[in-house]
């Protein structure tokens, strides 16, 4: 027992991902022989991904940073994962919200999907998810371009399996945006290993310093490609365009892992690549700090806006990620202890709200069909458990203290005065003005507002399944409990910052 468990913790790195895959090649197979065992498989996997995150957590604070080469191939030959404390952060915020959208799926796919695709669904969600897992850990370029190519196809696949028009359409503009920032990203890479010669992290960054003076044009131009590839697929300011139709055309456990988790990991990816690779001299050639700050501010600015303005409740939502992943960016930009710990924290923080968010407008489409915002006038009264949850993450989204939004906001703020740029500061405030716009007229209008007499507002409602309301009411509490005792995840986004 003793030897199996060691074995199982010294190759817990490469189970986890392996995991994942192995699963979602099983969903065909079980599709033609027992398909009403795939949502359970599916959430087994989860189960088990996330006994192997505890591992690794475990093996992280107990004795630092995890390494492990794959088929005991060192670097830079070989295959590398590396575990850190921001590694665990993220591996703990995949698996889990994750985990929490597949429940709330397993009765809301039977509503919004026809039955024979629904195990081809759990293949792809589980793809996704495990590529998620690997651009978390990889610690090469190859492995991380190869990850980012099933993430994409996955979140098409997702997306256009509702099979609608407007589902397809958004799919295939997210496939050719994707495309455009996948192409950009290989492109840097191939640069930055004609002038250092490797691919993994560590050793491109130590060749990257004296490449630095020889090569500095082609450096930049890397960074730039990168920068821009990056943005595409975090859906940041302009280059946002995709995401308003994938999020809100698509199925709703769709909307929540892509808008809670998949762009995160992009920006979180973007993020080891700029501290942990490119040498520091490099950003006094360049600002592009002060660039992602720009970008952040007009994304959280326009998101805002465009959400304003929104007649449907999933396409709101969608403007409303943009805006957020904003807040992600301008920690990116602060670029100081502070601003990266808000920024990074906002990651779970957003993955709980936005998640939260997205289901609870899922669970109104499924209970009511409803997705106009001024035909919810009342609703409240018939649903108050899931407008309950949804006043708590508007809440949240707009950062009143006692919720995690307030935490991320909270040291976001103290970064810009920390970088002596108060400018951003107002941002941060602004926006959050613009979010008790567009949030809580809905929640105040469910609640106290009063239904047209018209016949369309007098529409039953069906009664909510335990196993879509279960996960409503975890992510509720986690993000009260996240923002009442912060320091749980802070402890964690704090020495992770301090590696940096």
């Amino acid at each position: 027992m003793t030897t199996a468990m060691n074995i199982i913790q010294g190759h817990s790195p490469a189970l986890i991902v392996v995991t994942f895959l192995l699963f979602s090649y099983l969903m065909p197979v079980l599709d033609s022989w027992k398909k009403n065992w795939c949502a359970t498989l599916a959430i087994a996997a989860h189960v088990l991904a996330l006994f192997f995150t505890g591992i690794l957590a475990w093996q992280v604070f107990t004795t630092g940073t995890v390494t492990y080469h794959m088929g005991n191939w060192p670097p830079p030959w070989g295959i590398e994962f590396v575990i850190d404390y921001l590694a665990i952060f993220m591996l703990t915020t995949i698996t889990v919200v994750s985990l929490l959208i597949l429940i709330f799926a397993t009765k809301d796919l039977g509503h919004e999907l026809k039955a024979q695709v629904s195990s081809w669904y759990y293949t792809l969600y589980l793809l996704l998810v495990g590529a998620m897992i690997g651009l978390a850990i990889t610690n090469d370029f190859f492995n991380m371009f190869v990850f980012m190519e099933i993430a994409a196809i996955s979140a098409c696949g997702i997306i256009a399996i509702k099979e609608d028009k407007e589902c397809v359409e958004a799919s295939f503009k997210y496939l050719i945006l994707s495309a455009v920032g996948t192409g950009c990203v290989l492109l840097s890479v191939a640069m930055l290993y004609m002038v250092t010669g490797h691919l993994n992290f560590t050793f491109a960054a130590e060749a990257l310093v004296p490449a630095l003076e020889l090569y500095p044009n082609n450096i930049l131009v890397a960074l730039a490609l990168f920068s821009a590839g990056f943005i595409v697929k975090a859906a940041l300011f302009p280059l946002h365009v995709w995401l308003p139709d994938a999020h809100s055309s698509a199925p709703s456990p769709s909307s929540a892992i892509l808008s809670g988790l998949v762009i995160k990991i992009y920006a979180y990816a973007y993020l080891k690549l700029l501290l942990k690779v490119f040498p520091g001299d490099i950003f006094s050639m360049v600002p592009i700090y002060d660039m992602i700050l720009i970008l952040a501010s007009l994304s959280i600015f326009f998101g805002s806006l465009f959400a304003i303005v929104q007649e449907d409740i999933k396409r709101m939502l969608a403007f409303s990620s943009i805006a957020q992943i904003g807040y992600v960016f301008l920690g990116i930009g602060l670029a100081n202890q502070a601003g990266l710990t808000g920024g990074i924290l906002h990651i779970f923080n957003h993955a709980l709200m936005k998640a939260m968010l997205f289901l609870s407008a899922g669970a109104i489409i499924y209970c009511t069909g409803i997705r106009n915002i001024d035909q919810l006038k009342g609703i409240g009264a018939k649903m108050p458990l899931v407008m309950g949850v949804f006043a708590v993450g508007a809440m949240s989204m707009v950062g009143i203290p006692t919720t995690n939004g307030f935490i991320s906001k909270l040291y976001l703020a103290l970064g810009t005065l920390d970088a002596g740029k108060p400018f951003y500061l107002g941002v941060i405030l602004v926006s959050s003005f613009l979010n008790v716009i567009y949030y809580f007229p809905i929640v105040i209008n469910a609640f106290f507002g009063e239904p047209g007499e018209e016949p369309e507002n007098d529409i039953p409602v069906k009664k909510l399944p335990l196993e879509m309301s279960i996960p409503l009411v975890i992510l509720a509490a986690g993000i009260l409990f996240f923002g009442i005792f912060p320091r749980h995840m802070l402890i964690l986004v704090e020495r992770a910052v301090a590696i940096f």
